[in-house]
């Protein structure tokens, strides 16, 4: 079988990729090794449609972040994907973490978000019951349901001709004479442009490439996170998160459509996939929680799931940048590998699929 060009994953990011060179014209098939498409990093996440103060000046998060932003909530409003534009509050517990907050009110200029201060007064009538010094008021942050995202997409896909095969392995892949040579467990096809968005995966994809450099293969860690749901309604109307520690977004709280509440994700790095829940750091957990909000009622908190983030840097270590490479880098025809799509992955993936599709169209 032969088809224009093959996706592989069909999470958030692997879809919007696929409806975007499907709106570009090319026949585009979608390989999904799960039953379900999103079953991964897709459904395991916060839900949170970031606004993008977080990452470094011009990189990939912070560009795909908040052109993904725009483009999702546009998206949304289209489709009728279900989504609120809840607000969120970064919160300095302390007069020592108010320098902090400002670099961070610094950053979201540079990266065009819009923030307010907030001096504890104010962010306290938002949000009685804070820890807080200070807090940035992001008004352009939001929730989706990234299960009707996924089904949005996935429709999208099929109306413009292309499929969705699940329950289906990519085994290999092979550059030969301008042609993909996908291998499955299911049998083999041919394709000129082939993208690597397998996630938690995209590095063994990669690695079974023939040809492909080495060089540009990053080591994949697992960065486990815990969540907790709260019994009973929502204390807060909007997203409270912590200032950043220096590997992740801390645990913060996040809200679903119905309003209630959750609390996650912590940071656990572990050796391999694992979605068992771990309740064994229970009170780490809480103690998390407790800095920002001192009254969490312990005893109402319940474990709720367990997500795995495919992170391209490890223990203390600095946040790492997506990474988008396509023929200019690695020098193989019709390739993009997506490695690192964690956290602002679900905001950014209409963005990111923009990009993959304008480097398939270079010469």
């Amino acid at each position: 079988m032969d088809v224009n060009s093959v996706v592989v994953g069909a999470g958030v990011v692997g879809l919007a990729t696929a409806r975007e060179l499907a709106r570009a014209g090319r026949e585009v098939w979608v390989l999904e090794a799960n039953e379900r498409p999103g079953e991964g990093i897709s459904s395991r996440n916060s839900g949170v449609i970031h606004a993008g103060m977080y990452y470094p000046t011009d990189s990939l998060k912070a560009r795909c972040c908040v052109r993904g932003k725009a483009l999702l909530y546009d998206y949304c409003r289209a489709r009728g994907v279900a989504h609120r534009q809840t607000g969120k509050l970064i919160v300095a517990t302390s007069d020592e973490q108010l320098p902090k907050l400002r670099k961070l009110q610094q950053q979201a200029a540079i990266n065009g978000v819009a923030v307010s201060w907030l001096e504890r007064d104010a962010a306290l009538a938002l949000a009685p019951g804070l820890r807080c010094a200070a807090a940035l008021d992001s008004p352009s942050t939001g929730i989706v349901d990234a299960a009707e995202l996924v089904v949005a997409l996935q429709g999208d896909v099929e109306a413009a001709g292309g499929k969705l095969l699940t329950r289906i392995q990519v085994q290999s892949a092979t550059l030969r004479g301008g042609q993909w040579r996908v291998t499955t467990d299911q049998g083999t096809l041919t394709c000129r442009n082939l993208v690597n968005a397998a996630g938690l995966g995209a590095q063994a994809l990669a690695t079974s490439m023939d040809g492909y450099p080495s060089a540009l293969l990053p080591r994949l860690h697992y960065g486990q996170g815990h969540y907790y749901s709260l019994r009973g309604a929502s204390p807060f109307q909007q997203l409270i998160y912590p200032l950043p520690p220096a590997a992740s977004l801390g645990v913060h709280l996040g809200l679903d459509l119905a309003g209630r509440c959750r609390f996650g994700p912590d940071l656990r790095w572990v050796d391999k996939p694992d979605y068992r829940f771990d309740d064994s750091q229970r009170e780490q957990f809480i103690a998390a929680i407790r800095d920002w909000w001192p009254d969490v009622p312990a005893d109402d908190l319940q474990p709720d799931f367990v997500g795995i983030r495919p992170k391209l840097h490890g223990p203390n270590q600095p946040q790492s940048d997506f990474q988008l490479l396509g023929p200019a880098e690695h020098g193989m025809s019709g390739l993009v590998q997506l490695f690192g799509i964690e956290s602002p992955g679900l905001t950014s993936a209409m963005a990111l699929a923009v990009e993959v599709t304008a480097r398939l169209s270079e010469p």
